[in-house]
């Protein structure tokens, strides 16, 4: 008799494998962390969980590229909410100056448990301030509590608003601190086997928050340990005229000056690259992380996706800021993906499939994991999710499951599967711990906005 799989998800509307392959009324099937296969109604493996889908569709889950998750803590901040990137920002800094390690902790638990009611199984996070040590320790911590597939991307920042930056002296740290301890966190946390849930990749903040000696030593210290370098880039027109000021030059010249022209990095936002800039970046192999509710809500602009995917960039989808999108659903992003690409280019700019693979597999390669993550083909990992649509927003579409989830909506995740674990099951976090980090995260929230 064939063993038993550890898991079988059947009985789905629509099983999408892949941007190539969709199976109607589709299983997969899932094994020591891993799918080990997939096939239609009736040929299904003998379980030891079944998780019926219902109908429903299910996908690969969804991967976010940039977030910080901390920023959780001052969601929806009235005083910072009208204005530009720079002045949401210098607003922001003297509350995030009292981060610590509970806060760091309880912030990565909430907000890693409301990407997986979005969908997401698989999320960086750039925590770019450190008043305090050991921040990115607790935020691994979290993700290891959870289950939850997390690459932590060690920012930081050097150029304090004395030494002509944006950030005051509170939140910034010296190169030595910010070298040692970015090859601490590699040697202590960094998981290069295939299926790792916890990778550590790379991320000094921005160009105008750190010296080119950080940008620099980076890029080296990345190469070394082979692991990945993630920043923002061309995220602001205030960011061309401080380049220009400080470093006589656009910010994807100094980028490459520093030695970031590499696969080995993506970059969040590039809204304003020129098209020669667009192509160099392209053919180095740079990804992007496309944050379309913070474009919008910021009001700085978009990335071109449509034109970056048309040159062969690997394009994925963040969140971004939990204080300047003020969500962490995944569904949410690719959403808006969807819309702004149409906005932009017309209605044949993009699909809910492309926007879905963008979510999927653009992410994955992001990441430099596109042989694993992103896609339900056998031996990727066995990170899935149900999808569910409330019967009243379902009402009348019948031809087309894909783009009934992204257009009808909202929908949200009915079971979301991490390396073959049942994270959220009907739609609720299964994380018994989850009622104490909100608990804990309310008293820290109320006691930094209220000392405002």
């Amino acid at each position: 008799m064939t063993p038993a799989v550890d898991l079988l998800v059947k009985d789905a509307g629509l099983l999408v494998v892949d941007g190539e392959r969709e199976i109607p009324g589709g299983w997969v099937a899932l094994s020591d962390g891993r799918v080990t296969s997939v096939g239609t109604a009736g040929s299904e493996p003998t379980a030891r969980r079944v998780v019926p889908a219902a109908g429903r569709l299910v996908t690969p889950g969804l991967v976010n590229t940039h977030h910080h998750m901390y920023q959780n803590l001052t969601r929806s901040y009235a005083p910072a909410v009208q204005g530009s990137l720079f002045d949401w920002l210098t607003t922001l800094y003297p509350l995030w100056a009292d981060l610590d390690e509970e806060a760091a902790y309880v912030s990565a638990y909430v907000g890693m448990a409301e990407l997986l009611m979005g969908g997401c199984t698989t999320s960086t996070d750039h925590l770019y301030v450190h008043p305090r040590p050991g921040l990115v320790d607790a935020e691994i911590r979290a993700a290891r509590d959870i289950g939850f597939r997390f690459h932590a991307t060690r920012g930081s920042m050097t150029r304090s608003v004395e030494d002509g930056g944006l950030p005051p002296r509170s939140v910034t740290q010296t190169t030595d601190q910010v070298l040692a301890d970015s090859e601490r966190l590699v040697r202590a946390h960094h998981d290069p086997r295939p299926g790792a849930l916890v990778r550590v990749a790379l991320a000094p903040c921005s160009p105008f928050s750190v010296t080119k000696e950080v940008m620099t030593a980076s890029a080296e210290l990345a190469e070394r340990y082979d692991v990945r370098l993630h920043t923002h880039l061309a995220e602001d027109r205030d960011e061309d005229t401080y380049c220009r000021e400080t470093y006589g030059c656009r910010p994807v010249e100094y980028f490459e000056d520093c030695g970031w022209l590499t696969d080995r990095a993506w970059v969040a936002h590039c809204i304003h690259p020129n098209d020669d800039e667009l192509r160099r970046l392209a053919a180095a192999g740079v990804g992007v992380a496309h944050c379309p509710s913070s474009n919008m809500l910021i009001g700085g602009g978009t990335a071109r996706v449509t034109e970056m995917r048309g040159l062969g960039m690997p394009v994925g989808l963040g969140c971004d800021g939990s204080a300047s999108t003020d969500h962490a659903s995944l569904w949410l992003e690719t959403r808006g993906a969807l819309l702004l690409a149409r906005y932009r280019g017309g209605p044949g700019a993009m699909s809910a499939r492309d926007a879905l693979d963008i979510a999927t597999r653009g992410s994955a390669g992001c990441l430099g994991r596109a042989d694993e993550l992103g896609h339900l083909r056998p031996g990727a990992c066995a990170d899935l999710v149900v999808w569910d649509l409330h019967e009243v927003a379902l009402a009348g579409a019948l031809s087309d499951p894909v783009e009934t989830w992204l257009r009808c909506g909202p929908a949200r995740a009915w079971t979301t599967v991490v390396a073959g674990r049942v994270l959220v099951d009907r739609s609720e976090p299964n994380l018994p711990a989850l009622s104490d980090a909100l608990r804990a995260h309310a008293r820290i929230a109320r006691r930094w906005q209220e000392r405002a």
